[in-house]
């Protein structure tokens, strides 16, 4: 039985506690969080009120002994904690996503994981989405032939949705300790996760971006594309394109955050849609508008995924059982390994450089040695301003109000641990 320890009872914890809970290979014995009420709160809330508490993480690493560790903390203190946790030994080191704020970091950790012989990975869930997983499939078959193009829109709605702890935010919104922004930096590692994954590829070769603050503080709305790097001479130029789009206005029930996601996929062959992820199971994925999954070859229109659950939780729980059994097993890989979670957030890095700087921006600039020089620092506009948040939030307060007096209606979602 393999014994688990959580640093981090944020609003992310919800989700990736689910892997573990019905797990018969492993025991939670322990969490660490600098507030212990918060903690207490969510034991008690899966059912767990038994479990040690303690307010600081290496005193849980030091007396409880764990062979897995979820890091679910604030980007900037993931590299010192995997290091503390990777010396005393842990077999396995889970970080939730983007892995760290720098390069440099990103090294620090699979260095510190390697010299331990520890399994270092980074906590990408939407890979193990089940539409995504039977798409990546219906790929990998040449449903559509030779994938050429890709496209993913972001949009963030205006709920309702689940409920973000204010401590959520005020780091997300600190370059310092978020390494970015809340949507391209942060929510975008999964979303650059899948734009690299279906189209088979583990980089970029150049982006060119834009990064707007329309909200004074958030980095959205944005618009991105880039090329894929070319094998060979002969081989068709691979693009991609990524946009983040307020809709703050728009009632859009969700069970988890306030957004979802539409990709479309370009083919030699024909086209894919692939509708819904963070938001799927809500009512838009009961009209025949949106199935999961939608293929266009040779004049023929298919749907797929149908039969496939479309709640975002099997993402997180699929994504631990791998990892339990990767552990467990002590063979194979996690996805994702430290380095594959590096070049997620030199992805990440990359729209920033761009927008900041007007001009294309090529993966060979993100290096850990330009970043020491300073070359590779994301800089919040100097019009942006923090009292932009408020007034986001009131208009998204007015909008959700006036929906809900016209009818709308939505049922939150209850976990498996709740009553």
């Amino acid at each position: 039985m393999l014994r688990v320890g959580l640093i981090g009872t944020g609003d992310i914890s919800n989700l990736n506690i689910l892997g573990y809970i019905h797990s018969k290979d492993t025991e939670l014995v322990a969490v660490a969080d600098n507030d212990i009420l918060i903690a207490a709160g969510k034991l008690e809330c899966w059912g767990l009120k038994s479990l040690k508490i303690y307010e600081d993480y290496k005193k849980m690493i030091d007396k409880e002994d764990l062979d897995i560790v979820e890091i679910l903390t604030p980007h900037h203190l993931h590299a010192p904690m995997t290091e503390y946790c990777a010396k005393a030994g842990i077999s396995g080191i889970s970080v939730q996503k983007p892995m760290a704020n720098t390069i440099m970091d990103c090294e620090r950790m699979i260095n510190a994981c390697k010299e331990e012989k520890v399994k270092l990975k980074l906590f990408e869930n939407f890979r193990f989405y089940p539409i995504y997983l039977r798409a990546k499939e219906l790929l990998e078959k040449g449903i559509i032939g030779e994938p050429l193009n890709f496209r993913i829109n972001t949009i963030g709605m205006g709920g309702p949705s689940m409920t973000v702890g204010l401590r959520a935010y005020s780091w997300r919104i600190n370059m310092d300790t978020c390494g970015g922004g809340p949507w391209v930096y942060d929510d975008g590692q999964h979303k650059l996760s899948v734009a690299l994954w279906l189209m088979n590829e583990e980089r970029v070769e150049k982006v060119h971006g834009w990064v707007d603050y329309f909200t004074g503080v958030l980095d959205c709305p944005a618009n991105f594309f880039w090329k894929y790097p070319s094998r060979n001479p002969d081989d068709l130029p691979k693009y991609g394109t990524m946009e983040f789009t307020l809709a703050t206005n728009v009632y859009y029930p969700s069970n988890y955050y306030n957004c979802d996601e539409f990709i479309e996929i370009s083919g030699t062959k024909g086209m894919m849609w692939i509708n819904q992820c963070t938001a799927g199971g809500n009512f838009l994925s009961e009209t025949p508008q949106y199935p999961p999954i939608v293929v266009y070859v040779d004049g023929d229109v298919q749907i797929h995924g149908k039969d496939l659950p479309r709640d975002w939780r099997y993402s997180f729980i699929n994504s631990t059982e791998h990892f339990i059994e990767v552990i467990k097993s002590g063979r194979g890989e996690p996805i994702y390994t430290g380095e594959q979670g590096k070049n997620l957030c030199i992805f990440g890095k990359m729209p920033y450089i761009s927008s900041q700087e007007e001009r294309i921006v090529y993966w060979e600039e993100f290096t850990s040695e330009n970043e020491k020089k300073g070359a590779l620092s994301i800089k919040r506009p100097s019009t942006s301003q923090k009292s932009g948040m408020t007034k986001y939030y009131v208009r998204k307060s007015k909008d959700m109000k006036k929906g809900i007096k016209q009818g709308l209606k939505h049922e939150n979602f209850k976990y498996d641990y709740e009553s």
